[in-house]
């Protein structure tokens, strides 16, 4: 069958974890989807990396690569956008195990007009190196009580993984937390992101996942919560590449797409 949803995992010199989240990928309910691997300069083993696991995945594995010149993740996002031969998209990061109904979730609840935002349940480190291929492809993973046997604390966060179709849209809609546009867990029509320019590269970390969905939203663009509807285990590692600079850059950013109403960026996949 034809491909008919893009999926942009971000990568950087990570193949353990990457490793996991493929494997994830191979244990969708809905198949038709291509996967690109946006990598932000990583070093060949990623791409040996890739190359093992073709031989093992059902789906189509691309990988959208440029050298290494400090964190440009916003750079090789766009890259991966135009790459995408879709009409739909749907963005994660390469330290997210996908639960297996994560692509079936997005297709069923896209809609024209609308820009899905789903959420993460993070884990301890220990935890995050100790799931294996077998805890993945038996989806035990997910399971709460195994989890909590392996070191997770008691949280109403939980409910993330445990929440059927009736509990997961109540919760949904009492949610305090408002729909954005999340790096791990959303996705929108390749039309939408082209129409407002697709990433600021101007951006590097902190919230530019955040701005491209204020800038949807300027564009008439609604957000839609699926934080409890389906979810992605986050890996746990350190980040070195998150600076005071950045964030307080990208925070004025922010402010200013706010306050002006921006809608398309002239710093983004075509510069103008």
């Amino acid at each position: 069958m034809t491909n008919d949803i893009s999926i942009i995992i971000s990568t950087y010199n990570s193949t353990e974890w990457l490793k996991k989240v493929l494997w994830g990928y191979n244990t969708q309910t809905y198949r038709n989807f291509e996967l690109i691997i946006a990598d932000d300069g990583s070093t060949i083993e990623t791409a040996n990396l890739l190359d093992e696991m073709r031989k093992e995945v059902f789906y189509t594995l691309r990988h959208v690569w440029h050298e290494d010149n400090g964190f440009q993740k916003s750079q090789i996002l766009n890259k991966a956008i135009v790459a995408c031969e879709t009409a739909y998209i749907l963005m994660s990061d390469g330290d997210c195990i996908p639960k297996d109904n994560f692509v079936e979730t997005h297709v069923h609840y896209r809609k024209k007009g609308y820009f899905l935002s789903g959420g993460y349940h993070k884990l301890p480190l220990k935890l995050s190196q100790q799931i294996c291929k077998e805890d993945i492809y038996t989806g035990r993973c997910f399971d709460v009580n195994w989890l909590k046997r392996n070191g997770m604390k008691a949280s109403f966060k939980n409910n993330k993984l445990n929440s059927g179709r009736l509990k997961s849209a109540i919760l949904n809609k009492i949610t305090p937390t408002t729909p954005s546009w999340n790096g791990h867990n959303s996705s929108g029509w390749k039309s939408d992101i082209l129409a407002v320019n697709g990433f600021d590269e101007r951006m590097q970390y902190g919230g530019q996942d955040r701005e491209l969905g204020e800038r949807l939203v300027n564009a008439g663009i609604k957000p839609k919560q699926i934080r409890y509807s389906t979810v992605c285990l986050h890996l746990d590692h350190p980040r070195g590449y998150a600076t005071q600079e950045s964030i307080q850059k990208n925070k004025a950013i922010r402010r200013a797409t706010k306050e002006q109403r921006i809608i398309r960026t002239p710093y983004g996949i075509t510069k103008e």
